[in-house]
């Protein structure tokens, strides 16, 4: 078949034949924005004002620290944080306001409508601080690409019979990825299609799963006296496949090495 640019990513992570070809997507992604952020880009106005607007979570922020350009990362945390100061002026004063209202009431006030809006501002504010927080840019590309690899997989899956042979022959998915690939499932699939891709995936997940159990149990008796002299079998990276399969990728080997 004739593949184009999106195909392509996903038939690169098939062929791996890890755990979870969604992972290996993710995580291509994600060290590309990283790379990106920190590259030329970082002087681009309209990169600058995204970053300025969300910032980036802890995850993202300890990945862009790790790597090697500290003056980039330092020039995206000074545009942010002036930003971030701005947004908070409006809440210094009302916090103000509110606290002042709220410290100069008697015991009798704290029930009276003055008391009772002044808390609900202080509520209000709290929470604004929280969203303010709670955003991240690398975050919200990677959750816009994957949706479009998302529905671009069944693309591949309905026009590509070796890909399709692939998947449900391969290792399954992530927990978290199998969610959310039946989710677009729903949207992508007929009602005939969407019957028989969801038992044909069950099939496929029940065998991966059971794979799994098998060798994070045999890793845990091989600490026991009993089985020392045994053989490891595939067990001796089971933790790390065991997390990644429950959670998604955290650990242990990059899900796009060979």
């Amino acid at each position: 078949m004739k593949y184009h640019i999106d195909t392509i990513p996903i038939w690169d992570a098939a062929k791996l034949e890890g755990e979870c070809l969604l992972c290996a997507l993710e995580r291509r992604t994600e060290l590309g924005e990283a790379e990106r952020y920190l590259g030329a880009s970082v002087m681009e106005p309209d990169v600058r004002i995204r970053v300025n607007q969300r910032g980036f979570c802890r995850k993202h922020h300890a990945m862009l620290f790790t790597m090697s350009n500290r003056l980039g990362h330092a020039l995206m945390l000074e545009s942010h944080m002036i930003e971030n100061r701005e947004r908070l002026e409006e809440s210094w004063k009302s916090l103000e306001k509110a606290g002042g209202q709220l410290a100069g009431a008697g015991f009798g006030d704290r029930l009276n409508g003055k008391a009772k809006a002044a808390r609900e501002s202080i509520t209000a504010e709290a929470r604004k601080i929280q969203q303010m927080a709670g955003t991240c840019v690398m975050c919200d590309t990677i959750s816009d690409n994957m949706l479009r690899y998302l529905h671009t997989f069944f693309h591949l899956y309905q026009s590509d019979g070796e890909f399709k042979r692939r998947f449900l022959e391969g290792k399954g998915l992530c927990i978290p990825h199998l969610g959310q690939l039946i989710e677009v499932a729903a949207e992508e699939l007929g009602t005939r299609e969407l019957g028989e891709f969801v038992q044909a995936l069950a099939r496929t997940e029940k065998q991966n799963l059971d794979r799994i159990q098998e060798d994070i149990s045999w890793f845990i008796k091989k600490f026991d006296y009993r089985y020392e002299k045994e053989d490891w079998k595939n067990s001796r990276d089971a933790v790390e496949r065991t997390v990644n399969k429950t959670r998604g990728w955290c650990v242990g080997k990059e899900p796009n090495e060979a």
